[in-house]
């Protein structure tokens, strides 16, 4: 379903240049649920915004349901691929109403029905139509959330791109997220790819992950590789490690790697 060959991003010009993707290459099949983890900086989102066309600087090659992308998207594009952003609050228009914020992707891929796909929609996401004529403020951090993931299902697309969906979220409200997406994924037969640092979200969701370092990509493995710590490479087992809880003997033997 999604193919990357030599993936690189850099932002800035000249000697000031920082390359923040160098030469990431993977696939995710049709289905699949698909992890991308590493720490902060390492350049994870920004995979996600080249997939997704909201980051148009990149070279190499994305293909997505086998047809090759460019930098400028079809509206097509955006009815096969959606995103799901991190701050449940920051993604939503604060002035507009949950059915303004469901209405205006309809409206703007002249799609008809509006009122039957925002009420199958909100039911979709566990909200229901007493939610459709709130406004952000007025709803919890797990309910924008909800709205978020509304939002981008409502033009029913193949593919959902989470960039850390969850992390801004208590953790009983991130196992409802949690299990609200596995249950769309089976439902829809959705294909996921979800960015996060914490293994512990990717091993609840996913099937198989990569992990990133410093923009490049360090190994893939498969979820039960990663419970039972079968790790290849030095820096995956750090992460694991870190991922564990803080241990000050662990953490004196860390080490950088560039």
């Amino acid at each position: 379903m999604i193919a990357v060959e030599n993936l690189r991003v850099a932002f800035g010009q000249g000697a000031d240049a920082v390359l923040a993707v160098d030469g990431l290459s993977l696939a995710v099949e049709e289905g699949e649920s698909f992890g991308l983890v590493g720490e902060s900086g390492s350049g994870k989102s920004t995979v996600l915004r080249a997939v997704s066309g909201l980051n148009h600087d990149w070279t190499g090659r994305i293909a997505v349901a086998g047809a090759a992308q460019s930098r400028q998207r079809s509206k097509d594009f955006f009815k096969l691929c959606q995103m799901v952003f991190q701050d449940p609050y920051g993604s939503l228009h604060p002035r507009h109403s949950v059915d303004r914020i469901l209405a205006e992707p309809i409206a703007i891929h002249g799609l008809g029905d509006a009122d039957r796909r925002i009420d199958r929609v909100l039911r979709e996401v566990g909200l229901g139509p007493a939610f459709r004529f709130r406004y952000p403020h007025q709803l919890s951090g797990g309910q924008r959330q909800r709205v978020a993931i509304a939002r981008a299902l409502v033009l029913e697309p193949r593919v959902l791109l989470l960039d850390e969906p969850t992390s801004a979220l208590d953790v009983s409200v991130q196992a409802e997220i949690l299990n609200l997406l596995r249950r769309l994924r089976a439902e829809h037969g959705l294909t996921l790819v979800l960015v996060s640092h914490n293994l512990a979200v990717v091993a609840n969701l996913c099937d198989r992950l990569a992990v990133m370092n410093r923009g490049r990509l360090v190994e893939e493995m498969t979820v039960d590789e990663l419970r039972q710590g079968a790790a290849r490479q030095p820096y995956t087992r750090q992460l694991l490690r870190a991922s564990q809880g803080y241990d000050r003997a662990a953490a004196e033997g860390f080490r950088d790697f560039a």
